[in-house]
């Protein structure tokens, strides 16, 4: 691993970012509402092209403030969750259009893939895209520069309290 600096990125924004992603997917499955699949897909290219979570007003603005969230600040490279939001949406923007052409098997089943991928990074700690993100970084290719913090594996959510 290279020396490099890492900054500060609130986990508790990017996990409440998921919990949103799951439940509002979950219920636009349950309702059949591809309209709201394509409301989560929207929020997730608008923070990607923010850098923020999409979700991350809520927590901002709603959970932290009242105190029913606490951060969860660690020294980390934000680049990898961008990346993994950004994929993320393509998966949701093309499940949406799918749905709204009524190729509902693909849709559904790209939408599941995120909740399934966004529930492994929420409950298990392993985000999918991040690994991709550092996977790409490490055969060199261009715009892919972050190495994953010293000891962790890649994909893996640094540990409170490790000495970088």
């Amino acid at each position: 691993m290279t020396s490099q600096t890492l900054q500060k990125v609130d986990h508790s924004a990017l996990k409440t970012n998921q919990l949103i992603i799951i439940s509002l997917n979950i219920l636009a499955f349950i309702l059949n509402l591809p309209i709201l699949a394509a409301f989560v897909a929207l929020a997730m290219g608008i923070g990607s092209a923010l850098k923020v979570p999409g979700f991350g007003f809520v927590y901002r603005s709603l959970l932290k403030p009242r105190g029913w969230v606490k951060p969860d600040v660690l020294d980390d490279n934000p680049e990898p969750h961008r990346f993994a939001q950004f994929v993320g949406f393509l998966f949701m923007a093309a499940g949406s259009l799918s749905l709204f052409l009524g190729l509902n098997l693909l849709g559904w089943s790209l939408i599941w893939i995120v909740v399934a991928l966004a529930a492994l990074n929420a409950f298990g700690g392993f985000c999918v895209g991040c690994a991709m993100y550092y996977w790409l970084a490490r055969i060199r290719v261009p715009g892919f520069g972050k190495q994953p913090p010293a000891g962790i594996f890649p994909g893996m959510k640094p540990r409170a309290g490790e000495k970088i």
